[in-house]
């Protein structure tokens, strides 16, 4: 009997052990609660949002994790506070966070909620610092470098990914030269760091594409004063294309659509931003109006991170840091985090194809293409073979 008993126990052991190493395994992701909070419209803004709301459910859903959105009441830091501590309350403690207005948010939540982790898109140490800053009572210059960001802004549950947007607007600017037009514009949304590299990098892409072919070019630049499209920027809009720009850059959320309209009405082109916006423009406007897409990626970016600190339990490579994304490769541009889209980008043979692009971002991964990362909206990019009619504000 006691050798029977000895037995039982000694499998029940081992059964033990086995539910423990399977708990152990187990716990890697289990007990994580994944939210989202949208910046801006909603997750169906084609753009910023749905990207990484997209890259969230996908992952949640494979990996069989709870996981929802919050959509804060209104376009302020208040608004996005309440529905990170409406988030946090139902016990999600991951929260990712697409934009650099949640800067504000973040200086306020992190340090209240030390067991959340705070991973946020597209927000940069010069956002985090003017919220830090401000909240404190002082006055920020605007010089990321004058500031030391741990005075000010308590970083370790957070996690900040940002990305070199200059890179992949030099390539649509230089794609849009080489396939043919010479009349080019940028609209830009609100004037904040990100959407002025997408420009500053548009007019080098460009500039450098008319050098190479000895010609001269002309880009219309304007910012619309905001992240969505509206009867004044479409007026604007209509101004270029019923005068001679073919195509327009429109950088900055829903503000595409104001371009998109009056680029149907003139019959022009247009480049996507963020994300491959062809079928969405293309779709709603006219079929080949998108000839490509600055894209970052926001999808792979959210996947990859998730990942690592989920499945793989390396939250501590990400906490407090703030990484800036862009090329991992000069031979595959497709796994680049900034890119032009391969398959949707209207190549054309003798003007500019996939092996032409292949080969300027090679070039760039080599570093013998350099492109400046400046987003300092007082001097633009120097050109050699490009007019830049600079218009300031819409609003």
């Amino acid at each position: 009997m006691k050798r029977f008993i000895s037995i039982i126990l000694a499998v029940a052991m081992i059964v033990c052990c086995f539910a423990l190493v399977g708990c152990k395994k187990d716990d890697t992701k289990s007990g994580n609660k994944i939210a989202m909070i949208t910046d801006y419209g909603d997750i169906t803004d084609e753009s910023f949002n749905q990207a990484t709301w997209e890259a969230v459910k996908a992952f949640c859903e494979e990996n069989k994790l709870t996981y929802n959105y919050f959509k804060p009441t209104g376009d302020n830091t208040e608004s996005r506070v309440a529905m990170i501590e409406k988030a946090v309350g139902e016990g999600y403690n991951i929260i990712v966070m697409p934009g650099y207005a949640f800067a504000g948010a973040i200086v306020e939540t992190a340090p209240k909620y030390k067991d959340v982790k705070f991973f946020a898109l597209d927000v940069a140490k010069g956002d985090l610092l003017e919220a830090g800053v401000t909240a404190k009572g002082e006055k920020y210059d605007y010089n990321p470098d004058n500031w030391d960001l741990s005075k000010y802004v308590d970083m370790s549950n957070v996690y900040c990914a940002i990305y070199q947007e200059e890179l992949c607007g030099y390539m649509a600017g230089y794609a849009a030269v080489k396939l043919g037009y010479t009349k080019l514009g940028f609209l830009g949304g609100m004037a904040v760091p990100a959407v002025v590299r997408y420009g500053y990098g548009f007019i080098q892409g460009a500039d450098a594409a008319a050098k190479a072919m000895n010609i001269y070019i002309k880009i219309n630049y304007v910012y619309g004063g905001q992240f969505f499209g509206d009867a004044d920027i479409t007026a604007k809009m209509d101004t270029w294309y019923q005068g001679d720009t073919e195509i327009v850059f429109a950088c900055g959320g829903g503000i595409y659509k104001s371009a998109a309209e009056a680029a149907k009405k003139a019959g022009k082109k247009v480049i996507g931003v963020d994300v491959d916006q062809k079928a969405i423009i293309d779709g709603a406007y006219g079929a080949g109006m998108t000839v490509t897409s600055a894209m970052k990626g926001l999808a792979p970016t959210t996947k990859d991170t998730l990942t690592d600190i989920v499945l793989n339990g390396n939250w501590s490579k990400y906490a407090g840091k703030i990484s800036t994304l862009g090329l991992v490769s000069g031979d595959d541009p497709t796994i680049n985090y900034v890119q032009i889209p391969m398959e949707s980008t209207q190549w054309a043979e003798g003007k500019f194809t996939q092996n032409d692009y292949k080969a300027l971002v090679k070039a760039m991964f080599d570093g013998t293409i350099k492109v400046s990362n400046s987003s300092d909206t007082n001097n633009m990019p120097k050109t050699t073979n490009t007019t830049i009619s600079d218009q300031g504000r819409i609003k």
